[in-house]
């Protein structure tokens, strides 16, 4: 595989039609063999703690996805780390950089991407600023920390819900749209909670109710 990014003018696409259109761009234009994660976040252009966390949120929000999500999860909480402790842009280890996205993988990502998100960043505007601004992006990375450690736990259906929530927050942070903030972070912390208060009641055995409630939700039962 080529060393050399794929060349896609992003900071004129963002602009334009925004993030998600930015996906879709990259992933109609990565190489058929996919492109590694390095050549992706090159790819993106602005190096925004919130870009990046939204792009890799993508295949964490897909229900039942097993595998996926956790490893994105780790970079991704490599990423949150540096977030909370305020470096001025984010950074991923070599060991993270040569990890192969799928040509289908982005573009799926893409899709789901302007399906479920693409009416919220229409709707996305400035406000509540105080949320965006650098001391609470710190505070923010170190609870998609939390966010993001409760998707490497080995249970199965513990993705989706804080997925959705640091994808909604990471759009709230490069709209500065403060309430999109606040919405993602209140359905993380709510399924963190729920997921604490659940285990602790019924044990191994709440995380396949909730298997079978999402599979009922989605008509897989």
């Amino acid at each position: 595989m080529s060393d050399s990014p794929v060349s896609v003018d992003s900071d004129e696409v963002a602009p334009r039609g925004g993030l998600i259109a930015a996906l879709g761009l990259i992933a109609d234009e990565a190489p058929t063999e996919g492109m590694t994660l390095h050549d992706f976040t090159q790819a993106l252009g602005e190096r925004a703690f919130g870009l990046m966390l939204f792009a890799l949120a993508m295949p964490v929000c897909i229900p039942l996805l097993y595998g996926i999500p956790q490893i994105v999860s780790l970079p991704m909480m490599v990423i949150a780390m540096q977030m909370a402790i305020g470096r001025s842009e984010p950074w991923i280890p070599q060991r993270f950089r040569e990890r192969v996205l799928s040509k289908s993988g982005l573009q799926q990502m893409a899709a789901g991407a302007s399906k479920y998100f693409g009416w919220i960043e229409r709707l996305a505007r400035p406000r509540l600023l105080i949320l965006s601004g650098p001391t609470a992006e710190r505070l923010i990375g170190a609870i998609f920390v939390v966010f993001l450690a409760s998707i490497l736990l080995p249970f199965p259906a513990t993705n989706t819900l804080p997925g959705i929530g640091i994808a909604l927050a990471s759009i709230g942070l490069i709209t500065r749209d403060g309430l999109l903030v606040l919405a993602g972070l209140a359905i993380g912390i709510a399924w963190i909670l729920l997921l604490v208060v659940g285990i602790s009641l019924f044990g191994p055995a709440f995380i396949d109710l909730i298997k079978d409630f999402i599979k009922a939700l989605l008509g897989l039962s």
